[in-house]
């Protein structure tokens, strides 16, 4: 499976923020991975329009999708597996799209699967504290279905994103192991520039993953900007594989309200910062836009 492994690379924005932009209702415990099944051409659309805007990485829609989900909604096994591949061929028909346009850039371009954390599926907020109460073990019987779905469809690596515990970081390549062709980054939700937001030290989880050969890429993601720069310092004195950030616009999730608070930050002012810091695969999460993946592009390319 080819995978990129160098850098710099950009990579996608927010993608359930562009689908509410473009009119879709989100309010769903499926969250985006709800159009999987009701508008899949309007997340095609969404992967098209961040690679026209010069990234080179699409995340796929299926950062919330579960079995245990979609079983609730009344899919069957069968039906999760083909929606959670379509999450996958969606992005690579956008990106086939772009490459094969009359002004296609001349740039590599990626499909990244998303794997989202247990917490994401409880549609409570736990993916930005980790307290499950679950083992490792169930951890990895939870992710196991999953992976080996998304790997099914022959993405370019797994975006394990947002886990909030070293615990779950572990569960995760576990389950990895098991498919010794596949390669992932794994990125980490954090409650401070020093830690998880489980409470683990963020040097301690970049130990960890810079011993695995199958994780390619780590780091952070939608954490508040102005955690990235001492985030990414700890973790590039620990290892010597790519560091990815992607946060969000530094807005706090309120999971009871089902909405954002407070300002944002809007990241882009922090590019140069994160990579003089060691930050080389940049993109961003809930709440940044096509228009902001412009500017990671320009500067990325000497802007």
């Amino acid at each position: 499976m080819p995978h990129p492994t160098t850098g710099p690379l950009v990579l996608d924005g927010g993608l359930a923020t562009e689908l509410a932009a473009r009119g879709y209702d989100l309010s769903d415990a499926l969250w985006s991975a709800r159009l999987l099944a009701d508008a899949p051409e309007a997340i095609e659309a969404v992967h098209r329009a961040y690679f026209e805007a010069g990234a080179n990485v699409a995340i796929t829609a299926s950062y919330q999708a579960s079995f245990e989900g979609f079983a609730a909604r009344g899919y069957s096994h069968s039906d999760t597996v083909r929606l959670l591949q379509q999450s996958v061929t969606l992005a690579q028909a956008a990106r086939d799209h772009v490459a094969a346009s009359a002004s296609a850039p001349a740039r590599d371009m990626w499909v990244a699967a998303s794997v989202g954390p247990y917490g994401a599926t409880l549609h409570d907020g736990s993916e930005y504290r980790g307290n499950y109460g679950l083992t490792e073990d169930a951890l990895v019987a939870f992710h196991r279905p999953r992976m080996e779905a998304l790997l099914g469809a022959g993405p370019d690596l797994l975006a394990c994103e947002t886990l909030p515990s070293l615990l779950e970081a572990r569960a995760v390549v576990r389950v990895l192991r098991e498919f010794p062709q596949a390669r992932a980054w794994v990125t980490f939700s954090c409650r401070d520039g020093a830690h998880t937001s489980a409470g683990d030290a963020i040097a301690e989880c970049a130990q960890m993953l810079h011993a695995e050969p199958q994780v390619v890429a780590m780091g952070v993601n939608c954490v508040d900007p102005v955690l990235v720069t001492p985030l990414v310092r700890t973790m590039a004195a620990e290892t010597s594989k790519p560091i990815v950030v992607y946060p969000n616009s530094g807005e706090l999730w309120n999971a009871a309200a089902r909405c954002w608070e407070g300002s944002a930050t809007r990241f882009t002012g922090y590019l140069h910062e994160w990579i003089d810091a060691g930050a080389t695969w940049i993109g961003g999460c809930c709440r940044t836009t096509p228009e902001d993946i412009r500017v990671v592009r320009a500067v990325v390319d000497g802007g």
